[in-house]
């Protein structure tokens, strides 16, 4: 049946309008001028914990997702964002990540060598903190270097927390990296819960740490004597091979306490630092970083690199550094140091 007539036009047409009116769609997004800024604690399944208005008497944590807008850019632990919404904190509210501020830094690994896939693990931290144990399990300088490269690719300071010090020495394992000139501090188990975990607080005052470590060498057990009120699960070392069970599961931000005896309401008081403990791994691939960047972390070695050859590895018989070392303007350990890190892009990192 025709429904209308032989000569109709498009004014004789009846159009019903959508549910969600007419309005056409627009690419202009709102500015969001009025978005708060927090710092990411953790992120877990799409959802992130942020602390909004921190050092202040209304600081409170707020459960955000990302906007639409944001697209794939990912939100990780340590980025400094902005919410809008609800940023009441209140239970079952939710808030929305509008942008995310540019990092300062961006700590990455892979899986593997062969993985092309990067992993951002860490964003906006000042120190990276290696911890390694002296025995139950074995150090393992291969992983401990790679770790090394990761940082000075990442602009961070590494700091280099050897545990369980009451099972074997550490003279031989610093000697090692004494040319780096990295700072480190040894700690014992007994001594965790008193003068052990000052020691390790002093090297973190004020700055946004990051704790790694393969599993079982005691970093969530160190985390917990650093921030006793936030106590994480640890685990055991299995007797049989020597590698530890993952009990930390996510990243998460904690802020130390104060320093005994500083006045309520000080910088220091409200700034103490913050420590990132983060998931134990069992490799640390290096697949993302270029070698040619390392350099950067020895000012003393990096001027000897004007006469390398374009593209030189900084290991090979045309490189300048020998020539700059044998005329006394470097410590010939520090041009060995340099090339056994460099030589970890390699080399297999369980040797």
């Amino acid at each position: 049946m025709r429904r209308y007539g032989k000569d109709a036009d498009e004014d004789d047409i009846r159009s019903r309008p959508g549910r969600r009116g007419s309005r056409p769609r627009t690419r202009i997004r709102p500015k969001h001028e009025d978005a708060a800024e927090a710092m990411i604690l953790t992120v877990d399944r799409g959802r992130m914990t942020c602390l909004v208005d921190g050092g202040t008497k209304d600081e409170r944590l707020v459960t955000a997702m990302k906007a639409r807008e944001l697209g794939r850019k990912g939100v990780v632990v340590g980025d400094i964002v902005n919410l809008v919404g609800d940023l009441s904190g209140a239970p079952d509210s939710l808030a929305r990540i509008v942008r995310v501020e540019e990092r300062t830094s961006v700590l990455r690994r892979t899986a593997d060598d062969d993985d092309p896939y990067e992993r951002i693990v860490v964003a906006n931290a000042e120190q990276l903190a290696i911890v390694t144990a002296l025995a139950n399990p074995e150090p393992r300088p291969r992983l401990i270097d790679r770790c090394l490269v990761a940082a000075y690719d990442a602009g961070m300071e590494p700091l280099l927390v050897l545990t369980k010090s009451d099972l074997a020495p550490a003279d031989e394992l610093l000697e090692s990296y004494a040319p780096l000139g990295i700072d480190y501090v040894v700690t014992r188990h007994d001594e965790l819960a008193t003068t052990g975990a000052e020691a390790v607080r002093e090297y973190l005052r004020g700055k946004t740490t990051v704790f790694i470590g393969h599993s079982g060498v005691g970093k969530t057990t160190l985390v917990n004597a650093l921030v006793p009120d936030q106590q994480r699960t640890t685990g055991r070392v299995n007797a049989v091979t020597g590698r530890g069970r993952h009990t930390t599961v996510s990243a998460l931000a904690l802020r130390l306490p104060p320093p005994p005896g500083v006045k309520p309401g000080s910088r220091k008081a409200l700034d103490p630092g913050w420590v990132i403990d983060t998931p134990g791994f069992r490799s640390f691939g290096l697949s993302h970083i270029d070698p040619s960047r390392v350099i950067h972390a020895f000012p003393d070695l990096e001027p000897g690199t004007e006469g390398c050859p374009r593209a030189c590895s900084h290991d090979e018989p045309d490189c300048a550094l020998d020539a700059w070392v044998a005329d006394g303007h470097a410590d010939p350990a520090r041009l060995y140091s340099l090339r056994r890190l460099l030589a970890t892009k390699e080399a297999h990192e369980e040797d």
